[in-house]
């Protein structure tokens, strides 16, 4: 499904873009650098704040189209537009800025910052849940011609047993060191991923095929999309926040149920 990008005009006389690809976000900046250049430095404005140039008084005035919608499409809409509004009635967003320090202090530290915030939103989470679940960070692909996404399953081994350590008062050296190692092993699981080598959207292809061939799977079908077991070990969907324990998707020194499932257990 494509999705196109969201552009929002401001009271502050502010514009933002929210798009869910990043290349839809490099073209829709490219449009409004453009756009800001040539009214800056081409076309330009009088002295009261008016654009130059003259007014062009033969072009039609804007008209109002009016759509007819058949009642089935109007009550699809109406409902659609309740289901929405609860949910959007449900969630409670807050803003508020941090200045302590930014992704410059973070990279003097040789850390990444994608894996220092991933981190940081496991351990609110566990400081607000009391555990770990599984959860969904995009990759891009874009190594790969029509290359879309892959998931980074963000909440590792590593990262758990960093969080354990921080919040068990252990001492400072120790938790820097288990750290170090979480956000090694994040940055190591999202190079897997941009180069092809994640599990998730394999899976998902593996599950959609066995569909489409009729072949019943009980691994498969246990991630599958709507799974109620599905949050336990591995899913084939964004998963929902507090749904499962701690799992990660591909590791060397760690049980894979992925790998065993596919492949059989390691005999050393």
């Amino acid at each position: 499904m494509v999705k196109a990008p969201l552009i929002v005009f401001l009271y502050s006389v502010r514009v933002t873009v929210n798009s869910a690809r990043l290349s839809q976000t490099l073209v829709s900046c490219g449009i409004f650098q453009y756009t800001l250049a040539t009214d800056a430095f081409q076309l330009g404005y009088t002295e009261d704040g008016h654009c130059k140039g003259e007014v062009e008084l033969s072009l039609p005035p804007p008209q109002r189209l009016v759509w007819d919608i058949p009642s089935e499409v109007q009550a699809q809409v109406c409902s659609s537009l309740a289901v929405a509004q609860t949910l959007a009635d449900d969630v409670d967003c807050h803003v508020f800025p941090f200045n302590d320090f930014g992704k410059g202090r973070i990279k003097k530290c040789r850390i990444s910052p994608d894996a220092f915030i991933q981190i940081s939103l496991q351990l609110a989470y566990y400081r607000d849940r009391g555990g770990f679940c599984l959860t969904y960070e995009a990759s891009m692909t874009r190594l790969f011609r029509e290359g879309r996404t892959e998931t980074v399953r963000s909440c590792s081994n590593e990262s758990c047993a960093f969080i354990k350590a921080l919040e068990g008062g252990e001492r400072e050296e120790e938790c820097g060191h288990l750290f170090r190692r979480a956000s090694e092993k994040h940055q190591n699981l999202y190079r897997l991923a941009m180069t092809g080598a994640g599990i998730d959207r394999h899976l998902f292809c593996l599950y959609v095929v066995s569909k489409y061939l009729g072949v019943e799977s009980p691994f498969l079908k246990e991630g599958s999309p709507g799974s109620e077991d599905a949050p336990g070990r591995v899913s084939l969907q964004a998963d929902r926040q507090g749904a499962g324990p701690c799992s990660i998707g591909v590791a060397d020194d760690v049980h894979d149920p992925v790998g065993e499932a596919l492949f059989g257990k390691r005999t050393a």
